[in-house]
C-alpha cells in the first residue's frame, strides 16, 4: 500500500524557522532508515506558503491566490511518499520519526488510491494509459 505521510505545518516553519542542526541530523538519518527498510519512494520539505499560490477552480473559471494562508494547523511543511505493506506498518514508522517541529507537531498518515479501488469505471485503456505514465515516470 502507498501512503502520503504529511508533516503540518507551524508557526515556526510558516515563519520560515530553519530546523536546527540536531534535528536536521536526526531527520537524514530517519530517512536514510527508510529508504535501507525500502518504505521511504520520496520526500521533501515545503517552503512556507507565503511563497507558494493556491489556484481555485469553479467550472471554467480560474482564480490564483497568493499566500501566505491564514490556517497554519491545516497546511502542510513536508511530506514522504511510503510504501507500506499496512497502516499500521505506516503508523509504526511515523511513531518513530523525530519530532519534526520545535514544541508540539502533527503527522498525517494518508493512503493513496489505486487505479483498482475505481472498480468498474476503468477501461482496459485507462489501465493502459496508467501504466504507460507510471513507467514514463520511473515508478
Amino acid at each position: 500500500m502507498r501512503f502520503m505521510i504529511l508533516v503540518k505545518a507551524t508557526k515556526d516553519s510558516e515563519a520560515g524557522a530553519p530546523p536546527s542542526q540536531e534535528l536536521l541530523e536526526a531527520m537524514m538519518a530517519y530517512n536514510e532508515e527508510l529508504v535501507k527498510a525500502g518504505i521511504m519512494k520520496g520526500g521533501d520539505g515545503l517552503q512556507p506558503s507565503a511563497k507558494g499560490v493556491r489556484v481555485q477552480f469553479d467550472g471554467p473559471k480560474r482564480a490564483v491566490v497568493d499566500g501566505p494562508f491564514a490556517e497554519t494547523k491545516e497546511l502542510v511543511a513536508g511530506y514522504w511518499l511510503w510504501e507500506c505493506a499496512s497502516l499500521d506498518e505506516a503508523i509504526a514508522w511515523v511513531k518513530r520519526c523525530p519530532n519534526p517541529m520545535p514544541g508540539p507537531s502533527e503527522i498525517e498518515i494518508r493512503p493513496l488510491y489505486d487505479l483498482a479501488d475505481f472498480g468498474e469505471i476503468v477501461t482496459p485503456q485507462t489501465e493502459a494509459t496508467w501504466q504507460r505514465l507510471k513507467s514514463e515516470i520511473g515508478d
